[in-house]
């Protein structure tokens, strides 16, 4: 039976939802990206938004900033940070998972993000790309084996997942787990819709954090070469609070996986659909590098962020009091025609497309940036190389959230071997 106070819960989450909806149906173009259809394809609301100004207002509590100058500005400026100011308060149906450095600002962003950047160095960079080429041509010669294979379950899904696990150390008998926790949490980034839906964002925290937790365990007792045995020995140096640990073992495998799952698949569908380009990319794989910077471009994996005034400021000459929540509208800045020449044209040769924001920018830039580009260009590169033929047998699905722009379901065909 549901307890009063979830009760209580479930009908501030709905109404909220229905309020948003309700002033999405009044043409509130904010409000719209909270809803589907719009949020679908959210390409032409943009488009509609830049046409109002680099920063827009909404009767939703909040400004948004629509062009590439407007984002940049915000994520930059020390003006703005990713902690509510004192006296404003992040909506109930926001405070639902802890990322760790993520959702911090200096000091403490800087101490953590510090703790875990030794697992990025280039000198590790470097050592990956052979261990991401194995895994990828295991699953190809999988997928290629059939006549027709899912390009998100079978391909796009398991080789990131694959990769992160044994960055952090984590047996490959948990992937499957986590490719099903990592969806439920990355759903999350758009906030719980009701009761149901934060319980179950609330159980698969708590799973994973139970999976971390035994593998800690195991780790201390038999340290290796792995994220997660340095994170423990930082932990049991004082460095790392246990809640600070788990924090971030929690981030470092979402951010992982979702951003690259993403990056795959929203590749693979743009390149089929623009088959002109995915016949240059076969005809040349070694635009995949490229091709990896368009796609972010394109139809970036984390379509928008938010940011915080600390202070009375401006952006793009727009004044922003101190307490009011920025939107950042990563997709939208990627589209901006003041920067980027025809650009919903998808171009794998485009000159200017890793002038994309979606890594964000700032202090806050991913820092795992470069192991997504890696994961990335093998994947795009290999699908070039082996797999000459592959055309889609069916409509992609696409999960029904925004701030993560991902499918659940691509049905392709490569024409067998």
């Amino acid at each position: 039976m549901r307890t009063l106070d979830t009760l209580r819960i479930d009908a501030r989450l709905r109404l909220a939802h229905g309020v948003s909806w309700l002033t999405a149906q009044s043409g509130d173009h904010p409000s719209r990206l909270l809803h589907w259809p719009w949020r679908q394809n959210p390409y032409p609301t943009y488009a509609r938004m830049r046409a109002r100004g680099p920063v827009v207002t909404s009767r939703l509590p909040l400004l948004t900033a629509t062009t590439r100058a407007a984002v940049d500005e915000v994520l930059r400026s020390r003006d703005f940070g990713v902690e509510p100011p004192g006296g404003a308060e992040v909506p109930e149906q926001f405070r639902v998972v802890d990322l760790s450095f993520l959702q911090l600002d200096p000091p403490d962003h800087t101490r953590l993000r510090a703790l875990a950047r030794p697992a990025f160095s280039p000198r590790l960079m470097a050592g990956y790309r052979a261990e991401i080429e194995k895994i990828t041509a295991e699953l190809l010669d999988s997928a290629l084996s059939r006549d027709g294979f899912d390009l998100m379950r079978d391909f796009a899904q398991p080789l990131p997942i694959a990769v992160i696990s044994r960055l952090l150390g984590v047996p490959e008998r948990d992937d499957a787990d986590f490719v099903r926790i990592g969806h439920v949490i990355g759903g999350a980034l758009d906030g719980a819709g009701s009761a149901r839906h934060l319980e179950r964002i609330r159980e698969a925290t708590t799973e994973l954090d139970r999976i971390f937790a035994r593998l800690m365990v195991e780790r201390r007792a038999d340290p290796r070469e792995d994220v997660v045995s340095a994170l423990v020995a930082r932990h049991d140096d004082g460095e790392l609070t246990a809640s600070e640990l788990s924090s971030m073992c929690r981030l470092l495998l979402v951010a992982g996986f979702e951003t690259t799952v993403n990056l795959i698949g929203n590749g693979a569908m743009a390149l089929l659909r623009h088959r002109d380009q995915w016949d240059r990319l076969v005809a040349d794989p070694g635009l995949a590098a490229g091709a990896v910077e368009e796609v972010l471009r394109f139809d970036s994996p984390v379509q928008l962020t938010g940011r915080w005034a600390r202070a009375d400021t401006e952006v793009q000459g727009v004044p922003v009091r101190a307490g009011q929540q920025v939107m950042c509208l990563i997709g939208s800045a990627n589209r901006d025609p003041e920067h980027f020449t025809d650009p919903d044209r998808f171009d794998v040769t485009r000159p200017d497309a890793s002038e994309h924001l979606s890594f964000s920018g700032g202090a806050h830039y991913c820092l795992g940036a470069p192991l997504a580009r890696l994961e990335g260009e093998v994947a795009l590169r290999a699908l070039a190389e082996r797999a000459h033929g592959l055309r889609p047998t069916a409509a992609p699905t696409r999960r029904g959230t925004l701030t993560v722009r991902a499918l659940s379901s691509f049905p392709v065909t490569a024409g067998g071997r």
